[in-house]
């Protein structure tokens, strides 16, 4: 069975300071492969919260699309429970090369020994996790190095746009049936992240099967995402849905 887990949904630093929403991440399970992305604070008990628990010595791979805490927090956590503490050296991780190195690395060098590989993400490149194939089609405008997936299997082409500042080009590198977008406010923010009317001039152009919003902000918990989702929804008559924590989408 294929499905995308949210183990969290929240954005920002205030919505995950005060856990208005969960900030675990993403499990992605296709075509036999697990993959975590951004396993932000609290991943690990998410897993094991979840209905039915999600075991981390299942996975194949984790992701990072950039090193902010809201994304990256349990990276290392995820790790050592991803090799039983280092006993099973296994899975692979990916991560933005300001993730590994220079002055501000939040992947600890001990730990990278337990898993089997790791390799640095950078702009259109491709990599192979399990029987998924995973692309990084445009470096995004972001406060540190940062990446949004294109992510294939058999089957089944999914967009994951992280967080960015608007760009006109954007669209144009993320068309798939399913699209997981980050999306912090409903009108325009001093920081490099989407808001509602930049996801208005994606879906319009990317026309995907499903839309789905997440990383949600004040402004946008405030608004309320279910009722954004389904105005969304009415507006540009294209499936749109905001998750929920812990909620698990099943992939048609």
């Amino acid at each position: 069975m294929d499905f995308i887990k949210f183990l969290g949904t929240a954005g920002a630093r205030v919505v995950v300071a005060k856990q208005l929403r969960a900030s675990g991440g993403i499990w992605l399970s296709l075509d036999g492969t697990n993959l975590l992305i951004d396993p932000g604070p609290g991943c690990l008990v998410h897993c094991f919260s979840s209905h039915p628990k999600l075991d981390p010595t299942t996975l194949d791979g984790i992701i990072l699309t950039h090193k902010h805490l809201d994304h990256a927090a349990d990276i290392n956590t995820m790790m050592e429970a991803m090799t039983i503490g280092g006993k099973e050296r296994r899975g692979v991780v990916l991560a933005p090369g300001d993730a590994l190195g220079g002055d501000d690395p939040v992947v600890l060098k001990y730990n990278r020994n337990y898993v089997a590989g790791i390799e640095v993400l950078q702009e259109k490149a491709s990599y192979k996790v399990g029987q998924i194939k995973i692309t990084t089609p445009v470096k995004h405008i972001h406060g540190v190095e940062t990446y949004g997936l294109m992510i294939e299997g058999k089957r089944t082409k999914l967009a994951y746009i992280t967080d960015t500042k608007y760009f006109p080009e954007l669209a144009g590198h993320y068309r798939a049936e399913i699209v997981v977008i980050s999306v912090l406010s409903t009108t325009q923010t001093p920081f490099d992240h989407l808001n509602i009317e930049n996801v208005k001039l994606l879906v319009n152009q990317i026309r995907p099967k499903l839309t789905i919003l997440t990383h949600f902000g004040v402004w946008l918990l405030e608004a309320g995402p279910e009722t954004v989702a389904a105005d969304l929804s009415k507006e540009l008559k294209c499936k749109v849905v905001a998750a929920r924590d812990g909620e698990e989408i099943l992939i048609d």
